[in-house]
Parts: C-alpha cells; sequence; structure tokens
C-alpha cells in the first residue's frame, strides 16, 4: 500500500462525508483511510462506520475524546503505507490531487515530504484566499523553513509526509497549534523536502476553532512551540529577521491577553538577515525600548485602536 489518509472526526456530521467523499473520488488508489472518531456526541461515529461499510479501503478507529493529536496520533497507529497524509474532516481535497503527487513522489524517492498548494476560506462569507508554492525542492532544512516561510503555513494537512518520519514523533497531546511543535522536529529528520504546484487543498476556517478562540494558555503554548525552535533546533538558527518579527508578535499578543510579559532571546543573539531583508519596526522598536516597554505600547496602540472604531 503506498498512502495512508488519516481522518480525524470530532462533531463534525455536516461535512465528513464531502471530505471522505473527495478522498473516495480520486484517480490515485492505492490507499487507506482511516476515520478516527474522537469521542463525537453527534453522529460521527455513525457516519463513520456507515462509509466503512461502502467501502473496504476505509477503517474505523473510535476512542474516547482525547483531542486532534491523539486522534491523528492513532491514524499514525494503525497506518500501513508507505506515505501518510492527514485531512482534517470539515476540509476536502480537490477531485485530482493525489495521483499528480503520488507521481511526484514515485519519481522522486528522495523527497521525504511534499508540501501543495491550499485554498482558504476564511470569514463569515468564504473570503478564499490562495496559499501557492512555487515548484522547489530543498536539501537545507533551514532554507525551507525561512524561504517559504513554512512557520506560516506548518499544517500537519495540505503536505505528503513518508510515513517513516513518525516513527520517533508524535503529535503533542492536549497541546494546541499542535503543528507548529510538530513540523520542526519532523524536519530534523528529512533530508530533501519539496513545495508543489500540483493539487489543491479546501481549507474551511472554523469560527469555533483553536486561532479564533485561542486563549492565553493556547497562545502561550503556540509562544512556546516557536522558542522551541530558536533554543533546540540547532537547523533552524540562526532566525531570519521576519521569522523573529512573527515570533515577536504572538509574544506581544500573549502580554496582551495575559497581562505577562514574555522572554525572548535578543533579536541580535540569534538573527542573521536574509538576502535583502529589511529588520521589521517592531523589532527595532524592541531594540530601543525593551520587551516590557513594547507590550505597553503595543496595548496602548491597541486601545486606541478599538476606541476608534
Amino acid at each position: 500500500m503506498k498512502l495512508s489518509i488519516v481522518i480525524p472526526a470530532y462533531n463534525v456530521e455536516q461535512t465528513l462525508e464531502r471530505c471522505v467523499e473527495s478522498v473516495l473520488r480520486q484517480k490515485f488508489r492505492d490507499f487507506q483511510v482511516i476515520l478516527v472518531d474522537d469521542g463525537s456526541t453527534d453522529r460521527s461515529g455513525e457516519i463513520c462506520d456507515e462509509l466503512s461499510k461502502r467501502d473496504h479501503r476505509i477503517q474505523v478507529v473510535h476512542q474516547p475524546n482525547k483531542g486532534l493529536s491523539a486522534a491523528r496520533n492513532a491514524g499514525i497507529k494503525k497506518s500501513k503505507g508507505e506515505y501518510i497524509t492527514f485531512i482534517d474532516s470539515d476540509d476536502y481535497i480537490h477531485g485530482d490531487t493525489l495521483k499528480p503527487l503520488m507521481d511526484i513522489l514515485a519519481i522522486h524517492h528522495e523527497y521525504d515530504f511534499i508540501e501543495y498548494p491550499v485554498d482558504q476560506y476564511v470569514g463569515k462569507r468564504g473570503k478564499q484566499r490562495r496559499l501557492f508554492f512555487r515548484q522547489q525542492q530543498f536539501s537545507d532544512m533551514r532554507a525551507y523553513w525561512y524561504e517559504t516561510e513554512a512557520f506560516k503555513h506548518a499544517y500537519a494537512w495540505n503536505k505528503i509526509y513518508r510515513r517513516e518520519l513518525f516513527q520517533d514523533v508524535k503529535f503533542p497531546v492536549g497541546m494546541k497549534f499542535e503543528d507548529i511543535h510538530t513540523l520542526p522536529r519532523l524536519l530534523e529528520n528529512c533530508r530533501t523536502v519539496a513545495t508543489v504546484n500540483e493539487g489543491l487543498y479546501y481549507y474551511y476556517h472554523n469560527p469555533k476553532g483553536i486561532t479564533e478562540t485561542a486563549d492565553g494558555e493556547a497562545l502561550s503554548n503556540l509562544l512556546t512551540a516557536h522558542l522551541n525552535v530558536l533554543k533546540g533546533h540547532t537547523m533552524l538558527m540562526p532566525v531570519s529577521y521576519g521569522y523573529y518579527g512573527h515570533i515577536l508578535n504572538i509574544a506581544l499578543d500573549v502580554a496582551e491577553v495575559t497581562g505577562k510579559v514574555p522572554e525572548l532571546p535578543s533579536p541580535d543573539s540569534v538573527c542573521q538577515r536574509q538576502g535583502g531583508e529589511s529588520i521589521p519596526l517592531k523589532i527595532r522598536l524592541l531594540k530601543l525600548f525593551g520587551m516590557k516597554n513594547l507590550c505597553r505600547i503595543n496595548a496602548t496602540i491597541h486601545k486606541f485602536y478599538k476606541r476608534s472604531r
């Protein structure tokens, strides 16, 4: 078997069939689908069982509610394919996605994973935004992380991985923003990765999802994941000013929500300018005023903005 497709399901009775049907319509056929019912309280578990009766390639795992990471880990444990991919059950994939991607992997055995385009539907009116990639490969994981700004799209989905990458890597159970904790660890096991312009993943924004409902603890978890890159993932060091600015923005959000000032390593100690990149204004302000004062400035600006609306 070439490909295992892991689809976690929790209270998604309205979208689960659409997701699975998008897989079953693929021209590529050599796959198993693993539906992980994560303790759903609606009809999702029943739908999983009904779908498995329609197609012998669909297998179902029922477990008590443990969260998205635990559901993905359960799917990984049951997977048998040479490659593995993940699809969230409120999303789906374009009708001709898997075949061209698997054809690429059949030619390029050296690729540890490939990343493919995404149509993101966000907001109440479903505003569309395309995440597009140039066809390129990377043997330097630092180049992949910074040149593609992978830290902004470290999603578990929209990628097909060599399954053995997950031999010693699991999604962190109990942590939100689990993807950003996981991708840097996977990159430590990679020799070559590629971005491609084939295939299409349809992502539907969930207003009740992690990003929209993130509290101080969730944002702190997100910040910790990025700080781990600065502290422990030497293959990604030194970091670009763009990435440091991204982390700084998260730290300012944490300060605003929790009232606590996070500690960051100084940009001078961890950053290296990438090509002709400029130093973001907030980093220059950090150097001038320090983290505590920058948090105050940021909070004041946000208060003024809210009042003016």
